[in-house]
């Protein structure tokens, strides 16, 4: 469904909202926090800061927080980064781009179910999914 990138991603954002450290949380200890490699989740979460996710600071009481809160944070966002929506290049039934422009018959339904695949991440916030 997501790549393991975006599964790590959501992980560490559900860490972050859920911790109770009154101070950013480091990769290593998220990491650790998650069961992930640590050099790839640094570089997972460096790609969430530069998306304006996450904010991270460096030092000793440095790292990660949450820039976006968890209520206004859709899954959808944080998937996005690393799992682009792929557009379809040809149509269904040909060879030939297909467009809204020149739509061939099967066009309409299957935007239509694309768009319903994607709704559950685009309507799921953070908070949605720590609520006891």
């Amino acid at each position: 469904m997501v790549s393991s990138t975006s599964d790590y991603a959501l992980r560490a954002i559900l860490l972050l909202a859920r911790s109770s450290a009154d101070r950013p949380l480091r990769a290593d200890e998220i990491a650790r926090g998650i069961g992930a490699p640590g050099n790839y989740l640094a570089k997972t979460m460096n790609a969430l800061a530069k998306a304006g996710i996450v904010t991270s600071a460096r030092g000793p009481f440095g790292g990660f927080s949450l820039a976006i809160p968890a209520n206004e944070l859709s899954v959808a966002r944080i998937i996005e980064c690393f799992d682009e929506p792929r557009t379809q290049v040809t149509c269904l039934l040909g060879t030939v781009p297909c467009d809204p422009h020149r739509p061939c018959t099967a066009h309409a339904r299957w935007t239509q179910m694309m768009a319903a695949r994607r709704a559950p991440f685009s309507n799921t916030t953070v908070a949605d999914l720590i609520a006891s």
